[in-house]
């Protein structure tokens, strides 16, 4: 009897595919400053749908549970390979599907239910798994938050130092989720190393910088070093680790078995695609692009009257504070999304608002780089920021606004999309 016909010569999902088709309108007709989106190239996307979405491939190259490996563990070294060559690390392991995941595996290699973790606070920067109550890393384990000086909004070394001194922390963490300045990591390993702390970085955001040499490296001076590959990188969503040679055992065992099954060989494939994206020279140009469009729309938006967190910025995003412009960070998500701009709500130091609220918005600029945004395209979207927040509700404004983001975006193709 003759087997039944693959699923798509015979039926075809109209629902899923007309959202798919209304998702790529979206982002074509949309200027994305969300700071932990970019958009992926062609090859990267080609990876992503390949048919090693297929294949079962728990374990680790060379020691899988499964026969047929014999092409994704090709792959996976490839990745591992050029991990390792981009940040000048000694171990890595490519297999976390996501940032968080790569620091929950970080927790459970290093860590015992408990210990004490220095994490920088959420309300300051920091990330979920920083030590947030709702995340596991709050849940499991003794969070000692630390911030930002209230005047500077800078990381505050010395009481950095101090909390430490006091706590006696078991691994102190290094990084952030909403952060303009340069992270000192050779500072907080000083620190780490005076109450015999363990360090992890995590670089999920300025990653893609790092690797460009335009920000000092985490890398010979933590422990650990966890990302995700999908922000400035310029991959596809997923996470990846990079330690000390001596703590790779761990490391792997800590992400397999202990954490996730099988890896996801496609989204492996396309992170070892836009880790040899990461190693071109042009990459390097791209990433000085970034923060270029950064500092300049950070500076723009300050010149129109609004309040930048620490005056300015040092890698791809800003945090701009509104409390003194009359809208919260959700009303202004929700009016400069309706005219096609995406920013994210976000908290900014000492924020009186609750998280679903705040204060502040963020804004980045890796997506609107890819795309091709310069200087002058900068200053446009600034301007256009500007318009809609100070008249918000204003359906006239807000419909020229809606045009002029239609004009800017028709000029700049997402070079993913065809």
């Amino acid at each position: 009897m003759k087997a039944n016909p693959e699923p798509s010569v015979t039926c075809h999902d109209r629902e899923v595919s007309r959202i798919l088709d209304l998702e790529a309108q979206r982002q074509a007709g949309t200027i994305d400053l969300i700071a932990s989106e970019n958009h992926i190239g062609r090859a990267v996307l080609r990876a992503q749908g390949s048919l090693m979405t297929d294949k079962y491939a728990e374990g680790y190259p060379g020691r899988r549970y499964y026969g047929g490996c014999a092409n994704v563990d090709e792959v996976e070294n490839l990745a591992i390979e050029r991990a390792r060559r981009l940040f000048q690390a000694e171990h890595a392991n490519v297999q976390p599907h996501s940032g968080s995941q790569a620091n929950m595996a970080v927790y459970l290699a290093l860590l015992k239910y408990g210990d004490t973790v220095m994490g920088m606070s959420r309300s300051h920067g920091g990330h979920l798994t920083h030590g947030a109550e709702v995340n596991f890393s709050g849940k499991w384990f003794t969070i000692i938050p630390y911030g930002v000086d209230r005047k500077s909004e800078l990381l505050d070394y010395d009481e950095i130092e101090r909390l430490a001194l006091k706590h006696k922390p078991r691994l102190i963490i290094a990084g952030a989720s909403a952060y303009s300045r340069t992270i000192d990591f050779q500072r907080f390993r000083e620190v780490a190393d005076k109450v015999g702390a363990m360090l992890l970085a995590d670089i999920a955001h300025i990653a893609g910088i790092i690797a460009a040499g335009l920000h000092p490296s985490p890398v010979p001076h933590a422990n650990v070093v966890t990302c995700s590959t999908q922000k400035t990188l310029r991959g596809p969503r997923g996470g990846l680790i990079l330690c000390q040679r001596e703590l790779g055992p761990a490391v792997d065992a800590a992400v397999f078995p202990g954490m996730q099954g099988g890896p996801l060989m496609h989204a492996i494939a396309a992170k070892a695609i836009c880790l040899f994206e990461a190693l071109q020279p042009e990459f390097v140009d791209y990433q000085r692009a970034v923060l270029s469009n950064a500092r300049v729309l950070a500076s723009e938006l300050e010149g129109h009257g609004l309040r930048i967190i620490t005056g300015g910025t040092d890698n791809h995003l800003a945090l701009v504070d509104l409390s003194f412009v009359g809208i919260s960070g959700r009303d202004a998500e929700k009016v400069l999304e309706a005219v096609g701009i995406l920013v994210n709500r976000n908290s900014v130091p000492f924020d009186p608002r609750p998280p679903l609220v705040t204060s502040g918005i963020r804004v980045g600029t890796p997506a609107v780089t890819t795309r091709g945004f310069g200087i002058e395209e900068m200053k446009r979207t600034a301007s256009l920021i500007v318009k809609v927040l100070s008249h918000p509700g204003d359906e006239h404004v807000a419909g020229n606004v809606r045009e002029e983001v239609r004009e800017l975006c028709a000029c700049f193709p997402i070079p993913g999309l065809g």
